[in-house]
């Protein structure tokens, strides 16, 4: 095996992109500050700083004060630099989001996407609305990733099949990257909701966690030793097909709400079972808000009944898994909150073994997108590095 030998131009390229990696993480430091994170002479890090500037990569931001002599300045990492793009496709809207390099997101927008049928085309439109409210130009951005329901090929990374997005197909990828000319990653909504997850949520720094996604269909984020866990067709997680005691096999599994488990935990069983406990709701009422209301009332038998219901794929994924952590999310899980992941916690103990930790989600607005952008920043950053550090 080749090694690349620790030439003059190697050793700037590693020192500049540990300074980099350093000013994103940390935040703003002193050329000394620096100096002593990296162990590179004040000399050496003034170099550095120099050849960083000069890409537009970082900049003074302030000063330190210090005791006798001239404050020293303060270097951090040029938010404008580069920018990215996240995106949630649902069948009825399309939110798009634009970051910068730092990963704050400089603007928000939803697109309504019926007027379009083709997928680039409901892209391209959505980032350029979001782009026009940032006031940043679509070749400022330097990745794109989007999350869709459905099962994503990790080998192609293009749609395996979704029932609710079936324009999306094998070749949308390919087009995506034609007509945006960046880097495009396709991901599954819910896997992207369970790297938020680790990032920014109750799952912080855990290595092996579930997220059960619980809201108009089913799904799992898996990750295993740190690594999101996707299966070699890109099915894992598919927890709505999950066989099911007194439920029928599903025989057709492109027909919507044909899995098991759906049949069991899905919306139009949630309100039957809410009318069963003697619960009404207005005909306007999402099941969302069905059991919110629930939590509010303190409908203890109906929460009883849910939270059994839901133990259900958690302690059949506990006992193959055994994650020790499972993190309720979606639209139930986040209306059942605490006192619904107490239950199913409770119920999952009864019949399962391992007695994994149940709670709730602890990212704040919608998790599929701030995946996303995560993820689109994570992607600009390595190929920036790549492509602009140390000649």
């Amino acid at each position: 095996m080749s090694r690349r030998p620790g030439t003059p131009r190697l050793l700037r390229q590693l020192n500049d992109r540990a300074a980099l990696e350093l000013l994103l993480s940390i935040g703003p430091l002193t050329r000394a500050e620096l100096g002593e994170r990296t162990g590179l002479s004040k000399v050496t890090a003034g170099q550095l700083l120099s050849r960083l500037e000069e890409r537009g990569l970082v900049g003074v931001v302030g000063e330190q004060a210090g005791g006798r002599g001239p404050n020293a300045a303060l270097y951090g990492v040029v938010p404008s630099c580069a920018y990215v793009a996240g995106l949630e496709v649902l069948p009825d809207s399309v939110t798009a989001a634009v970051a910068d390099i730092t990963g704050k997101i400089v603007a928000e927008v939803m697109v309504d996407p019926t007027s379009h049928h083709d997928p680039v085309k409901i892209v391209h439109r959505s980032v350029q609305r979001a782009c026009e409210s940032a006031d940043v130009t679509m070749s400022q951005l330097r990745s794109f990733v989007i999350g869709t329901r459905g099962v994503v090929d990790p080998r192609s990374g293009d749609v395996r099949f979704s029932f609710d997005l079936p324009a999306w197909h094998e070749g949308v990828l390919a087009d995506l990257r034609t007509s945006l000319k960046a880097s495009v990653r396709i991901e599954n909504d819910v896997n992207l909701a369970a790297m938020a997850e680790r990032s920014y949520g109750a799952a912080v720094a855990a290595e092996d966690f579930v997220l059960v996604w619980a809201g108009v269909g089913q799904g799992l984020g898996v990750m295993l030793g740190g690594r999101l866990h996707r299966g070699l067709t890109g099915g894992a997680g598919e927890i709505g097909w999950l066989p099911v005691p007194g439920e029928p096999l599903p025989v057709n599994v492109r027909a919507p709400q044909s899995g098991s488990f759906q049949r069991l935990v899905g919306s139009e069983a949630i309100a039957g079972l809410a009318e069963l406990h003697g619960l009404t709701a207005e005909i306007t009422d999402s099941v969302e808000r069905l059991v919110r209301n629930a939590v509010d009332r303190g409908a203890t038998a109906f929460l009883n009944d849910l939270a059994d219901r839901l133990a259900v794929g958690v302690a059949a994924v506990a006992v193959v898994l055994d994650p020790g952590l499972i993190v309720l999310s979606g639209d139930i899980g986040r209306a059942g909150g605490p006192a619904l992941a107490a239950r199913v916690e409770e119920a999952v103990a009864r019949v399962c073994p391992s007695q994994p930790r149940v709670v709730v989600t602890e990212v704040t607005g919608n998790p599929v997108l701030r995946g996303a952008v995560m993820a689109a920043v994570e992607q600009a950053r390595e190929e920036l590095f790549d492509r602009t550090v140390g000649p």
